[in-house]
């Protein structure tokens, strides 16, 4: 486990109220219910001044999600860092998980089987690993991506639309997330014929 020692000092509830989402802060590095007894690198989820009852909610940089009451001398509590405090243990990331959906076209076992053993070559066996595997037939065909405000209204005649992503295979869609406010719209894909009369 990769830690390094940074000088911090503990929050108090009214400290941390006074936070924004841009301020780095130190929470209890438990993962997944598993407790560690050193700290992550995290940000509030929203404004210090957000909050209400002394609970805070903080997003460490490995994405777990805790809930900190400062004031409780028995939980670990929020740190930020600061030369005249004291000497805590903070988790250093040490890489990047990378989830990974692959088409592989005429897709068989043994192209699955070189795609692996080549990501090992080129990265170390330790390194790539297949934590799951979903294979799934994807049919040939192409789709048409637009965005739609979510709450359109209706007979606009489609003006709304933006953003058009051509030759979009419909599994990558599940992979995509729309800009806030707006929905996706999937239809077949149509290729576009350029009618203009030419001399």
């Amino acid at each position: 486990m990769n830690t390094e020692k940074v000088t911090a000092r503990r929050l108090t509830a009214e400290e941390v109220s006074e936070l924004g989402l841009q301020d780095s802060i130190f929470v209890s590095a438990g993962m997944d219910g598993l407790p560690l007894d050193c700290y992550a690198p995290a940000f509030l989820t929203e404004p210090g001044k957000k909050f209400e009852g002394g609970s805070f909610f903080a997003r460490t940089v490995f994405g777990e999600q805790v809930s900190v009451l400062p004031d409780n001398a028995e939980e670990p509590g929020i740190w930020i860092a600061d030369k005249a405090g004291e000497e805590i243990e903070v988790l250093q990331s040490a890489g990047v998980l990378l989830n990974l959906a692959l088409f592989v076209p005429n897709g068989s076992e043994e192209s699955l089987q070189s795609l692996y053993s080549s990501a090992r070559d080129a990265f170390g066996a330790g390194v790539v690993q297949r934590w799951s595997e979903e294979t799934v037939a994807v049919p040939d065909v192409k789709v048409d991506l637009y965005e739609e405000p979510a709450r359109g209204r209706k007979n606009t005649n489609n003006q709304n639309r933006d953003r058009r992503a051509l030759d979009i295979y419909p599994t990558r869609v599940r992979f995509l997330e729309p800009s806030d406010g707006w929905k996706f719209v999937v239809e077949p894909h149509k290729e576009i014929v350029d009618d203009t009369p030419t001399i």
